[in-house]
């Protein structure tokens, strides 16, 4: 279920706190290479003592859209010891980090959870284009946001900083396909085997077993 850097082209063009629990038998029996493999080397997360799971994701990605509504309720369950982050990529195009842009500057804005599907929606369902600022600008302004306060917002040194930063993690963890999900710095859940989201994120709950134990014998 990757979105490629060339098919995420294609569809561009076309669219315009929990007790330390020992390794059960589904985690002891991942393959390596078949459900996850290795990040190499293993990146530090934002909270030190947090287990990390990154989404990396774009709008522009049919896949990920399709994702969006399964792990919202499953990120939103996690064990106190563990964050969840959503790591818009761009993969160093305009367009798509005009989309990531428009991530950043709704979450700053606090409109980010009432828009977020509606964005996947509008590109894919729709056709909208928001692959320019004024189109992103026009098409929030039929949502009820205020330009005139999100305008700056979207062209913030904030948002800047923290495309920046998504872009450093795509190259340190090498992502080269949408939706990619990381846990704690080690594992990308690979899930050859999966039949859809449930079985990829069924990994992603024994790789952070996997993830805890490695950190109990650390």
């Amino acid at each position: 279920m990757a979105f490629t850097r060339r098919r995420f082209t294609q569809t561009m063009i076309g669219a315009l706190g929990v007790a330390m629990l020992p390794l059960r038998p589904a985690a002891a029996n991942l393959v390596e290479g078949r459900d996850w493999r290795a990040v190499s080397p293993p990146q530090p997360g934002a909270a030190p003592d947090k287990i990390e799971v990154l989404e990396f994701f774009s709008y522009g990605c049919p896949h990920c859209m399709d994702l969006n509504p399964v792990i919202k309720p499953w990120a939103a369950k996690l064990p106190e010891d563990v964050t969840f982050r959503r790591i818009p990529v761009t993969f160093g195009r305009a367009a798509w980090s005009n989309l990531a842009r428009l991530f950043y500057a709704l979450e700053y804005s606090g409109d980010l959870d009432r828009l977020d599907q509606s964005i996947f929606e509008a590109l894919h369902h729709d056709r909208t284009k928001l692959f320019t600022e004024k189109d992103v600008l026009a098409w929030v302004a039929s949502k009820g946001i205020d330009v005139a306060t999100f305008e700056p917002l979207f062209n913030s040194f904030a948002v800047e900083a923290q495309i920046k930063r998504g872009d450093t993690l795509v190259e340190r963890y090498r992502v080269d396909a949408v939706p990619m999900i990381t846990v704690g710095g080690r594992y990308v859940v690979v899930g050859q085997q999966a039949k859809g989201f449930p079985d990829m994120l069924a990994i992603a709950d024994d790789l952070i077993l996997m993830a805890r134990e490695q950190t109990a014998q650390s």
